[in-house]
């Protein structure tokens, strides 16, 4: 495998930044990320569905949602695609479906804090509240006409973004955290 060079590494600024006190926003960059995309047919979906399920305690993936299992983290991204975040893919058939290693076409950005939701909502055209984007919640969106994909994990609201537009997106996080005061990890 080739060597990974984050596209954040020339502009990642560690250490708190804008208001002080308590930050409201953590922003990470997830090292090493391993994300495959698994596309099959409206024929094969069935056949799909059980492969990514296998080990994941789950009869079914739910819409709009991520199943977290001891083989990774699946998601739908489309009516026909999924993503895994998981070192390996799942084994079927090459005629029921096929598997693209994205890994590198993406970059992994965490935002947490307490005041995350509220950060995101500057930037995003979706509606963020508990009750309409609980934790496991899955959306593809865009941040100033870039697609990304957004996932609420337990550990806060997880971006998938283009890597060629990843240091655009990071600045005007950053930009945009300073104002609920901002931390670097």
């Amino acid at each position: 495998m080739a060597n990974r060079c984050s596209a954040l590494a020339a502009y990642y600024p560690t250490g708190l930044h804008g208001r002080p006190g308590e930050p409201g926003v953590k922003l990470q960059e997830i090292p090493d990320l391993s994300l495959w995309q698994i596309a099959g047919w409206p024929d094969t979906m069935e056949l799909i569905h059980l492969a990514i399920t296998d080990g994941m305690n789950s009869d079914r993936l739910p819409a709009g949602r991520a199943l977290a299992g001891s083989k990774g983290v699946a998601f739908q991204v489309e009516p026909l695609k999924f993503w895994l975040l998981a070192e390996a893919p799942p084994v079927f058939k090459e005629a029921h479906g096929v598997i693209l290693d994205l890994s590198h076409s993406r970059t992994q950005i965490r935002i947490s804090g307490p005041e995350a939701q509220t950060c995101l909502s500057r930037l995003l055209p979706l509606d963020l509240r508990d009750h309409s984007f609980p934790q496991n919640a899955v959306a593809s969106s865009g941040i100033h006409h870039v697609g990304i994909t957004l996932w609420r994990s337990e550990l806060g609201f997880e971006l998938f973004i283009p890597r060629g537009f990843a240091r655009s997106i990071w600045e005007l996080l950053l930009e945009t955290a300073e104002q609920f005061g901002s931390e670097v990890i």
